[in-house]
């Protein structure tokens, strides 16, 4: 069975889940799979020479168990439907990948029909950064300490892949971030259905 893979990366506080719900409200036949919802206990996370937690690199994803759930998508596809808003994409089963490294996880090169990432500027993403809740919370010095430098570091890592990244500004307002993306995924499930 034909599928349509999306994948949306970046960084952190850049508007991914957001962009992926909407997507998903708009688009028929769209399940999203949340590599937040993928993180190892607390436990089990490494801790750096400054003492801070090192949530910010693929060590601290349980990625085979994510791997598991993009593959059971594949094996049955579909299972989940929204509006029928693409009525001629109608039987191409959708799924969104949203998360902050995915790009940087080879076993996934492959897997993408159309990829896009979103990008903010170091002082608003601190500032969006400084109004969520975490679980741990974050310590002070923690976004310059560790999860800037690990963004910096990873979107260094992707200067190497060959296939097609849309970088997205995500100061944008959700609106337009939304509408690029949902006209991009309709001309190409549209194409990719021949019409």
């Amino acid at each position: 069975m034909k599928t349509f893979v999306i994948g949306i990366g970046g960084v952190t506080n850049g508007g991914k889940t957001t962009l992926a719900k909407n997507l998903q409200k708009h688009l028929p036949n769209c399940s999203v799979i949340s590599q937040d919802d993928f993180f190892k206990p607390e436990s089990e996370i490494d801790i750096d020479e400054n003492g801070f937690l090192q949530y910010d690199v693929l060590e601290a994803l349980n990625m085979e168990k994510m791997m598991s759930a993009v593959s059971c998508w594949m094996e049955n596809p579909g299972s989940s439907a929204g509006p029928a808003a693409l009525e001629s994409a109608q039987g191409v089963p959708i799924l969104i990948i949203e998360g902050f490294l995915l790009f940087n996880y080879k076993p996934l090169d492959t897997i993408w029909n159309r990829s896009y990432f979103l990008t903010v500027p170091y002082e608003e993403c601190k500032r969006r950064r400084s109004t969520r809740v975490y679980e741990p919370p974050d310590p002070p010095g923690y976004f310059d300490g560790h999860v800037w430098p690990m963004y910096l570091k990873h979107r260094q890592e992707m200067s190497s892949i060959t296939w097609d990244i849309v970088y997205l500004d995500g100061t944008r307002s959700e609106e337009d971030l939304f509408s690029q993306v949902y006209e991009e995924v309709k001309q190409e499930l549209e194409k990719q259905n021949g019409l």
